[in-house]
């Protein structure tokens, strides 16, 4: 099957599975407006960033050969950012939570390829080219960043979500999408804005998922780092929106110290945020993942990591003290009075693996119905199965050929003949396979021998939980595209004359065929046809200015009095310093 992205040396890691998130950049829907979009929210962010960004930024994106006059292109930046270990590819619009954090993991920027409209120029609530290639990318070129980055993405994709996280997902991508699109109705945005608002009020305690993505909004996304006096901008939020760039450096805006407590600090998307933490350096933000990742059940496991995987409804993996794992859908666990799990049971297709690969003879099609074991020690014997050897396993009545009972200190009992074992490398034995074989737990019946061979997995206790499987090629689809796309926009025949104007305008620009009576026309036609158009008007003013046309105070005066709309006046303001520097 032939692919719609480029494959280099980081891309061609990618699991076959995220694949199906990857769209081909649409470059030829970007508009001439959106052109000059692009070209005007970079020019104002380098000339404002110079002075606010960490170091990094600025060198970034000379680095990852990110151009100020035209949106890049996905072939020409990967050619680049390769060079720094890492690759970019176009999605749609937001993904889910778990997948975007795999793609991080394998150095993978996603880039949603979508390009905001004039109407949101200063801050978009949807993701968009300007975000993610302008604010994401650049920073990257530091390698301490850039190692957190991936590591955020390592253990963020084992975090485990709760069944309401993808509903919130769905909500705000919804929203997102209506927002920019310019021909939605108000009432559909309220509805959309109505439903975030009432999953975000009920969620409920915060799963591993939700508490992640709000260390990485706080940080990656909208991250200060330096002192709370003089904090720089290295959060890609920020360093994309000409609005919020300038607004959070403003006293209105609280700033804390960075700490483990940032997890608990939820956000809304689609508003400028009311407060911001600031990391002294990147080195700490990797200490407060770690920090976070020790309380969760990928480092914890236990009882608790199971009946997180159970309230998430979603494919997960647990690993036993030999290094079995086991991954599917969990949906039951008996606990021991200890606390500790006795049983646990999946239900549909569900794999064995040992150190993230898939065990022999146990895939999804041999367990295509479910798989269930019982963990700890057999009552009355201090030595667990794991440490026994031959000799102790046969002392003990668990030898090939031999009908035997094990009863474990929780009160499970398995009954059956043992008929074979799967060790890993070093000879420790993981899955015990019996036949004719009957597991029980007080009046409950678990196990019948009709079922077929019972495969019991060997280990102790319960080490870690995290959600995914352990082996990526066990499972082909372990996530969903989103049904809802973003909307392509459709443009009248007038809005169509002007994107030629502002093509005309880029074409004498950067082939140097300026003339005054050209820029006098546009002018003229602006005036009569897009009287509000005041991107346009900087572009053809700033030609003017260069070439000092005698028309350049006449376009001059007609951006005074545009800068009356309250809307264009800072915009205009700033389009106009560029003008002059």
């Amino acid at each position: 099957m032939s692919l719609h992205f480029e494959l280099n040396e980081v891309t061609k890691k990618l699991p076959k599975h995220l694949h199906k998130f990857i769209v081909k950049q649409p470059y030829d829907e970007y508009t001439a407006q959106n052109q000059a979009v692009w070209r005007f929210v970079m020019r104002i962010n380098v000339d404002y960033l110079s002075k606010v960004a960490h170091k990094s930024y600025l060198s970034g994106l000379e680095k990852t050969g990110i151009s100020l006059e035209r949106i890049p292109r996905m072939e020409g930046m990967n050619r680049i950012l390769k060079e720094i270990g890492w690759a970019a590819v176009s999605v749609d619009g937001f993904i889910p939570p778990n997948a975007f954090m795999e793609f991080q993991a394998y150095n993978v920027l996603v880039i949603a390829s979508d390009m905001r409209t004039i109407d949101h120029i200063e801050y978009t609530p949807a993701p968009d080219i300007i975000h993610e290639a302008a604010g994401h990318a650049p920073i990257i070129a530091n390698p301490e960043y850039a190692e957190y980055l991936r590591r955020f993405g390592e253990i963020g994709s084992k975090a485990i979500s709760s069944a309401k996280d993808y509903e919130m997902y769905e909500a705000i991508r919804l929203l997102s999408i209506l927002k920019e699109d310019p021909n939605s109705s108000e009432k559909e945005i309220e509805k959309a804005q109505e439903k975030v608002e009432y999953l975000q009020d009920n969620m409920g305690e915060l799963s591993e998922m939700a508490q992640i993505r709000n260390l990485h909004w706080w940080t990656v996304e909208y991250g200060l780092i330096g002192t709370l006096d003089n904090p720089k901008i290295y959060g890609a939020g920020l360093l994309s929106s000409i609005g919020e760039s300038a607004w959070c450096m403003k006293d209105e805006v609280k700033k804390e110290v960075y700490s483990i407590k940032a997890a608990t600090q939820n956000f809304d998307i689609t508003k400028p945020q009311p407060q911001l933490f600031v990391t002294p350096d990147f080195a700490y933000l990797s200490l407060v993942l770690d920090e976070f990742a020790n309380t969760m059940a990928l480092r914890t496991g236990g009882l608790k990591g199971i009946k997180k995987l159970i309230d998430s409804k979603n494919l997960g993996t647990i690993e036993l003290t030999t290094g079995i794992q086991i991954s599917g859908v969990f949906t039951k666990v008996i606990k021991c009075n200890n606390d500790k799990v006795a049983y646990f049971q999946t239900t549909g297709p569900t794999a064995l693996s040992n150190r993230d690969k898939e065990l022999i003879g146990h895939g999804i099609k041999t367990h295509a119905s479910g798989f269930g074991s019982p963990i700890g020690k057999l009552k009355g014997i201090n030595l667990p199965i794991e440490d026994m050897s031959p000799r102790d396993l046969k002392a003990y009545g668990i030898y090939e050929g031999e009908f035997m009972t094990l009863e474990f200190e929780s009160g499970i009992i398995v009954k059956g003949k043992a008929i074979t074992g799967t060790r890993d490398l070093r000879g420790k034995i993981l899955i015990i396979s019996l036949s004719d074989c009957t597991v029980t737990y007080k009046d409950q019946i678990l196990f019948k021998p009709e079922w077929g061979i019972y495969d019991m997995a060997i280990g102790k206790e319960v080490i870690s939980a995290y959600a995914g499987a352990a082996d990526v090629d066990s499972f082909t689809d372990t996530s969903k595209v989103s049904e809802v796309k973003t909307h392509k926009i459709t443009y009248s025949n007038i809005e169509k004359e002007l994107y030629a104007l502002y093509n005309q305008v880029r074409e004498m620009r950067e082939n140097n065929l300026v003339t005054e009576q050209k820029i006098t026309e546009i002018f003229n036609r602006l005036n009569t046809k897009f009287s509000n158009d005041w991107l346009l008007l900087l572009e053809i003013y700033e030609l003017a200015l260069q070439n000092n046309y005698t028309i350049k105070s006449k376009i001059l005066k007609r951006l005074e009095e545009l800068k009356c709309n309250k809307s264009y006046t800072k915009l205009i303001e700033n389009g106009l310093f560029l003008c002059k520097k």
